[in-house]
Parts: structure tokens; C-alpha cells; sequence
């Protein structure tokens, strides 16, 4: 075209971010100022603003401000909802706020409220975004579900909870995917009550066999630590050939430790002709490293490259590491990353160094921090996993100089606590807790249990007490260690024979397992818990991991 219309320009530039090109959105508006005389209307900056929102380019952003105000360009309409919901997605929500101060109110959209709302939820701000709601005449699906969520990604659940009945009874009726949405926060706080309730509203609403919702409720009931629940959604709905549906079934058992049946779930996908994504093997090859089975690790990998034409990304390249390193294979494992197409990022270090503590080789170890911290200096995890390897091989002086080394950087660690919710209410317990209200029951009860496991053979493993301590002193700490006294607590507070679920931030220790299997079998419950990297289902005093992880 010799001489573009501004429609037709805006054509090319709409269409570019509608496909998700957004940088060539941005160059071609800046082609278009420099060379013609046109000046860009409320359409192209509409698209141009949403292309920095998307590219997170607040920078960018505030330049075509400035080419608005110096153009002179009404703010009313369209260009006034672009800049708030630009500058609100990109954290700079007072600035959202004092443009929707000086634009007249009746030519701004839900969007751009909604926007400013999600903004301010998301630097946690609640009382701001709950009155810009309130303040809606015409609230959309998308607003209410903007301002459900936002409550519970700041933990109010129950908050939450109270404005979906309550969109239920004012509102639009919820759909597919504002259960999805909410679903999903659920699943992230691990509320298995809640996401109860949600299941029970999306029978209600006819829902429940959406492919949306049940793959939220796989999800949910997954990661809330019920993987039968989970496995009924999915028998319900696993009809429908999506490949979602079916990834998300297979990453649910290889998280709970159900490779085999995991593996089965793939194979069974395979021969109905279901294509697998980047994604299913994530799942399938996790499920392969929770069972050691290496060679057939190995094959899957090669199939996802070689026959469905999957490029491996750095999660493949990390499940194929963790795989070789947690059965022992460390050379190998090592060799793999050096001869990875793509740079070894630190979850690739991380798994060979998790490995390295795992077997107690050293030297490795060290290979694999330094390369870590190259990446992370601050990374906390390395200095620890490197200083527990050298603790487990009694290199107590060398171990010494690594913590000392991290103590001079100003590195901070990670402190490990465990989590249980009773009646709607979440308990936090650190090692050698003292601050919850029913610390001496807690402590009588361990105490009590600690002799009774003895007595059934249980034996202390105080390597899992990486200090150079007396042996009664490392009794000492294991007996209180986070998960331990959060059990107990659960014990005191639920009925007998129900089961205790425990949530915890890092990976569980040898002595809490073998602890908690025969826990298990002491109090005849079932005790589910939820580490860092998977579930663990103690009962009868095993595990459904078999004591491989």
C-alpha cells in the first residue's frame, strides 16, 4: 500500500497483538509515527497500550502516555480504559487511581475497573479494590470473579467464599469458568473443605461435567491431598478426548506417587490415539522418577522428541536429571547436563545437587553449587544442601565454613514449618514450637507417642540433625520437628480413625518418615503429607512412596 489509511494501519497493529506479536505491534506504531503524517487514534492507542501491558514494559508505557498528553489526546472512552488497565496490570495502581480522578466516570468500562481492582489486590491493598467494586452499577462475570479471587490470593478465604453465595444470589449466574477460576485459588491454598463447597455449588449449577471445572476439581482434590476424589472427577469426565484433562490426572498420581498408575494412564492415552503435550510428559516422566524406573524414563523421553516432535524444555531436562540422580546414577546425570542443548538453569543444578545430599557424594556437590550459585547467588537452598551433604559425611569443619560462608553474604534461609487446617482454621508450627496455645498437650502427646514408636521398634536417625550435637540433644530436635508436633495437634483435635492432613513448606526428613509410618500404624489413621516436591500416604505404617523420594 503506497498510502495506509490510519484504519489500515490500526488493522495491522490490531492484529499483531491479537495474535500475541505485541513487539511487532510497538514497532510498527513507532514506523507509523515516524513515517506518515497520520496521528494515531483511540483504536491504536488501545492496542499499543495493551501490547506494554502484555510485554510488562511499564517504561513503554509511560512513553505513550506522554505522547498522549503532548498530542493532547482525550483521555475519555477508550484511551482513559487502556491507560488504567495498562498502568494497573503493571503494578502502578495510584496512577490507574488519578486517571480515573480527572476521566469522566461514565465513559470508563468494567475493564478498566476491573483492572484497577486486580491491581490493587495484587499489592494486596483490600479496602480500595472492594470499593471500586462496591461502586460498579453493572458488574460483569469477569468483575466478580476478579474480586473473588483477589480476596483469596490474600488468604481471606472465607471473604472469598462469602462473595461467590453471594453472586450466586445477586449476581450473574456463575459459569464454567468463574468456577474454574475460583476452583483453581482453592487448589492453591490446599483447602480440601472449601473446594468441597465449590463442588457442591458446580452440582448445584450443572457444571460439574465441564471439561473447565473438572479439570479444577482434579486439581483441587489433588493437591488438597485426595487423589480418590481426584480419580472420580476424572472417571466422570475422561470421555471427552482432552488432552488436559488426561495431563492433569497423570501429574495428580505422579505427585501423590502413583507412577505405575500414572505410567498405565499414559500408555492407555497413547493407544486411543490422544496426542500428549509438553506437559503430559512433564507429568509422565516425574511419574517414572517417584518409581525409579529409569529405562523407562529414558524411552518416553525419546518418544516426546522423536515421534510426537516435542522439543524438550528445561522442566524435561530437569525431570531426566532427577530421574538418573535420585537412583543413584550421579556420572550420568552429570554428563546429561553437560551435553544439554540448553543452558542449565538452577533447577537443573538443584536436582543434581538434591541427588548428591541424597547419596552423600561430595565432590559432585560441590560442582553442582557452584554452578548454582553462578546462576543464584543468593539461593539459599544451595549453601544448605551443600553443607547438610558435607554434615552427612561427617566433614563437620567443611560444613562449618560453608554455613559461615553463607551467614557473611547476608544469605537468608528458608525456615521449614507444617501446617494443618482444623475447622476452617489453619495452625503453623515451626521446630521447637512454643508459641501455640496448646503447646503442652502438643508436646505430652509427642512425648508419648516418641516412647510408643520406640517400643514398636522405631530407631531415632540422627544423621537426619545435620550439627555436630550430643546424641540425646539430636533425639531432642527430631522428636520436634514441625510435621511431628503438627501431627500431634491434629491427633488431639479430630476424631479417631479420620484422616490427618499436613501440609509443609520443605522436603520431609528421613526420621519424620519413618516416624510417621509408624505413626500410622500406632494410631490406625491414615496421614497424608504434602512436602515440597509430592504427597506422601502413610497407613498400616508404609508409605505410598516406598520409602523411594
Amino acid at each position: 500500500m503506497t498510502d495506509p489509511d490510519i484504519v489500515s494501519w490500526n488493522s495491522i497493529i490490531t492484529g499483531y497483538c491479537h495474535q500475541g506479536y505485541d513487539i511487532k505491534a510497538l514497532e510498527t506504531f513507532s514506523f507509523m509515527l515516524k513515517s506518515s503524517s497520520l496521528k494515531p487514534d483511540k483504536f491504536t492507542l488501545g492496542s499499543v497500550l495493551s501490547a506494554c501491558a502484555n510485554r510488562e514494559s511499564l517504561k513503554l508505557g509511560k512513553q505513550i502516555h506522554a505522547h498522549i498528553v503532548r498530542a493532547d489526546v482525550d483521555i475519555t472512552g477508550a484511551v482513559g480504559n487502556a491507560l488504567i488497565s495498562m498502568y494497573a496490570k503493571l503494578g502502578a495502581v495510584e496512577v490507574a487511581h488519578r486517571i480515573v480522578e480527572i476521566t469522566s466516570t461514565p465513559s470508563l468500562n468494567v475493564i478498566a475497573f476491573t483492572s484497577l481492582l486486580d491491581g490493587y489486590f495484587k499489592i494486596g491493598d483490600i479496602d480500595p479494590a472492594r470499593a471500586i467494586f462496591d461502586s460498579l452499577k453493572h458488574r460483569d462475570v469477569v468483575a466478580w470473579i476478579a474480586v473473588i479471587v483477589g480476596y483469596a490470593q490474600n488468604g481471606l478465604i472465607s471473604d472469598a467464599l462469602v462473595l461467590f453465595r453471594l453472586m450466586i444470589r445477586e449476581g450473574p449466574k456463575p459459569n464454567n469458568y468463574t468456577l474454574a477460576a475460583v476452583l483453581s485459588v482453592i487448589s492453591s491454598l490446599a483447602s480440601l473443605d472449601h473446594g468441597k463447597q465449590l463442588h457442591a455449588v458446580a452440582i448445584r449449577l450443572e457444571e460439574v461435567s465441564s471439561v473447565s471445572v473438572g479439570n479444577a476439581l482434579i486439581t483441587m482434590y489433588s493437591r488438597s491431598g485426595s487423589i480418590k476424589d481426584a480419580r472420580k472427577i476424572f472417571n466422570h469426565i475422561c470421555s471427552y478426548r482432552d488432552t488436559l484433562t488426561w495431563t492433569s490426572m497423570i501429574l495428580s498420581l505422579a505427585q501423590h506417587g502413583l507412577g505405575n498408575e500414572a505410567i498405565e494412564l499414559f500408555e492407555k492415552m497413547l493407544r486411543i490415539n490422544l496426542k500428549p503435550d509438553h506437559i503430559t510428559y512433564v507429568g509422565v516422566l516425574s511419574a517414572c522418577t517417584h518409581v525409579g524406573l529409569v529405562e523407562q524414563g529414558k524411552s518416553y523421553f525419546n518418544l516426546m522428541k522423536n515421534v510426537h516432535n516435542i522439543e524438550p524444555t528445561s522442566s524435561h531436562y530437569a525431570c531426566m536429571i532427577d530421574l538418573l540422580g535420585r537412583a543413584g546414577l550421579l556420572e550420568e546425570a552429570y554428563n546429561f547436563i553437560r551435553n544439554m542443548p540448553i543452558e542449565p538453569d538452577v533447577v537443573a543444578w538443584g536436582s543434581l545437587l538434591s541427588s548428591c545430599r541424597v547419596h552423600k557424594y561430595v565432590d559432585l556437590a560441590k560442582v553442582a553449587a557452584e554452578k548454582l550459585l553462578l546462576i543464584d547467588p543468593n539461593n539459599s537452598g544451595a549453601y544448605l544442601a551443600l553443607a547438610n551433604t558435607l554434615s552427612a559425611c561427617g566433614k563437620w569443619e567443611d560444613a562449618a565454613k560453608v554455613r559461615k560462608s553463607m551467614k557473611d553474604k547476608a544469605v537468608k534461609k528458608e525456615q521449614g514449618f507444617s501446617w494443618v487446617q482444623i475447622k476452617n482454621k489453619v495452625h503453623i508450627f515451626g521446630v521447637e514450637d512454643a508459641l501455640h496455645p496448646q503447646r503442652d498437650a502438643i508436646y505430652c502427646m509427642i512425648s508419648k507417642i516418641w516412647k510408643e514408636i520406640k517400643k514398636m521398634g522405631f530407631i531415632p536417625d540422627t544423621n537426619s540433625v545435620l550439627h555436630d550435637l550430643e546424641q540425646e540433644v539430636k533425639e531432642q530436635i527430631l522428636r520436634h520437628h514441625s510435621e511431628k508436633l503438627a501431627i500431634a495437634f491434629a491427633l488431639i483435635n479430630t476424631p479417631k480413625h479420620t484422616t490427618v492432613r499436613i501440609m509443609k513448606n520443605l522436603r520431609v526428613c528421613n526420621d519424620c518418615h519413618s516416624a510417621i509410618r509408624y505413626i500410622s500404624l500406632l494410631v490406625e489413621r491414615e496421614i497424608i503429607v504434602r512436602d515440597a516436591t509430592r504427597f506422601h500416604h502413610f497407613k498400616d505404617g508404609s508409605c505410598s512412596c516406598q520409602d523411594y523420594w
